[in-house]
């Protein structure tokens, strides 16, 4: 018992001290960083299947089934009213695509923005418009029976035509701001996908075209900053327009077009045909699309999905780039704020094959990421998404929208993802015509290595990519990758640190002063409880 008196402090004092390294050690622990965290070895979540080129399919040319028109399409307001938009859109500044533009004509032969250089539009189909000139060629029809000679030449959503124009729309009003990011280039339409058509169960007459379910070119006031007047109608000057439905809050995304939506037209099967035919007839140069299937992430991978990616993969191996909208969180494609990035709750398709498609995040006009846009391993650059404005899809307009209609009846601000693609589509066709030379994968990279890196590892995260887009620099810059060569290794620098004498010891002082004052407090504690030990009486055993 003697003994075991003895060395009772000392085994308490050796718990205190234990337990107080442990408590200062805890606070390190309790976070494990995300690299520590381990997807799951079972599934596909952030990362797609190897390519299984059995599934690619041939171009049909024509759509998968029958669809009837179930809604109205967008038309010119009754009023008549033109609004002039003198101001140049946010993004153009933002990016300074004039600049940009000054530099490729500078450098090309027939001193145009992105002239002979083609852009696939694979989206509601595109509207003949003035400003197009006559760079707007047929690409395909894919949602019902073409009633224009040129197939793929009608917008019955107004979608389409909004995001070609922010490609390639060349006003010629000099009072109009609005430019295309590659003003000279070519549009080929391919009509893939339509909210305003349903599959076709029955015989029934199509219905006809009313303003009930139309996209509105323009509202009566025009957007913040610019200046409206009422000139004749028909000079150019802008977009005439008004539309019914309600008016949606300003941070709702134009989110619900999304391929293989119930009582819709347009599938993943569709557009792998599309992308195969381009990549066949070698009709483009750069594919945009602005369309997206949105699905739970489940591990797994659907049969239009492998379809899909071996077609981005064929097109992409055929030297051509392919550009697709990030996606838009909704009710039904919920944003990606789970804790492990590696393990998604939502994938994109065809973002999701990121090692042939680069996929498009949105930032808004004070430069952050814009709320709809969906998060994830895939993204590659990003690029203004809101406050859009662009060419007035209605049939016979020839001037500018700043709204649109989602599911057909509700009207709000163009945003989205679909219209952050087109710049990157746009700024793709100029590196194009810039650097010839350049196949699809080299041009990707030029877009990827001149972005504006966020400060993450490896200069890109999960929300912008490797950043937002620098059209000057990708059009610029030397980059070591393209000639061979490593990018260069910055040389050791020597550390110029201050004379002895104007060093401040202030904060070496707190500190020694703080971990003195811990050692002082923890001895007088140890000491305390020795002192209590050493005074109690000692403890007397039962008589005998």
């Amino acid at each position: 018992m003697a003994v075991g008196h003895r060395f009772g402090p000392a085994r308490r004092t050796t718990t205190a001290l234990l337990a107080g390294t442990i408590g200062l050690l805890t606070p390190l622990a309790v976070a494990l960083p995300g690299w520590a965290q381990t997807a799951p070895a079972d599934g596909y979540f952030a990362t797609p299947p190897p390519v299984d080129m059995s599934k690619l399919i041939p171009d049909s040319g024509q759509p998968d089934k029958k669809y009837k028109q179930s809604k109205g399409c967008v038309q010119r307001a009754v009023l008549g009213q033109n609004i002039v938009l003198k101001n140049r859109p946010w993004g153009q500044d933002y990016l300074q695509i004039s600049k940009a533009q000054e530099i490729v004509k500078a450098a090309t032969p027939d001193h145009s923005a992105g002239g002979g250089v083609r852009v696939a539009v694979v989206d509601t189909g595109v509207t003949p418009h003035p400003w197009f000139q006559d760079r707007l060629k047929s690409g395909g029809e894919y949602v019902s029976t073409p009633q224009k000679a040129q197939p793929g030449l009608e917008d019955c959503d107004g979608h389409g035509t909004e995001v070609a124009g922010i490609i390639a729309g060349k006003p010629d009003n000099p009072e109009v701001g609005f430019v295309g990011v590659a003003p000279d280039a070519t549009i080929v339409s391919y009509r893939q996908l339509s909210e305003n058509y349903e599959p076709d169960t029955s015989t029934s007459t199509p219905p006809a075209s009313n303003t009930a379910g139309g996209t509105p070119s323009s509202s009566t006031t025009p957007p913040s900053g610019s200046e409206s007047s009422l000139p004749p109608s028909g000079n150019g000057g802008g977009g005439s327009g008004s539309g019914d439905g309600d008016q949606t809050s300003p941070g709702q995304s134009n989110s619900g077009r999304q391929l293989e939506k119930a009582g819709t037209a347009g599938t993943l099967k569709t557009l792998a045909e599309i992308i195969r035919g381009i990549a066949d007839r070698k009709s483009a140069d750069v594919i945009n699309m602005s369309v997206d299937n949105c699905r739970p992430a489940t591990g797994s991978i659907t049969e239009g999905e492998q379809q899909v990616q071996a077609a981005v993969h064929y097109a992409a191996s055929a030297g051509i780039v392919i550009v697709a909208a990030a996606g838009n969180a909704t009710d039904t494609c919920p944003q990606n704020d789970q804790p492990d990035a590696k393990k998604p709750k939502t994938i994109v398709t065809p973002p999701w094959f990121a090692d042939d498609v680069l996929s498009v995040g949105a930032i808004d006009e004070f430069g952050s990421v814009a709320p709809f846009s969906v998060h994830g391993p895939w993204v590659g650059v990003a690029a203004p998404g809101t406050k859009i404005v662009s060419l007035d899809p209605a049939e016979g307009s020839a001037g500018l929208a700043n709204l649109t209609f989602e599911s057909g009846d509700k009207a709000s601000e163009i945003q989205g993802t679909s219209f952050a693609a087109p710049y990157v589509a746009g700024l793709a066709a100029l590196v194009k015509a810039k650097f010839p030379q350049l196949d699809g994968k080299g041009i990707v990279n030029r877009i990827k290595e001149t972005a504006q890196h966020p400060a993450a590892p490896g200069g890109r995260d999960n929300f912008v990519g490797y950043g937002v887009i620098d059209p000057v620099a990708a059009l610029t810059q030397s980059l070591p990758s393209e000639i061979g060569n490593q990018a260069p290794i910055p040389g050791p620098q020597m550390a110029q640190l201050p004379p002895a004498s104007d060093h401040s010891s202030t904060p070496m002082i707190v500190a020694l002063a703080g971990t003195g004052g811990g050692l002082v407090a923890l001895l007088i504690t140890l000491f305390v409880m020795r002192t209590i030990r050493r005074n109690r009486p000692a403890e007397t055993g039962p008589g005998r």
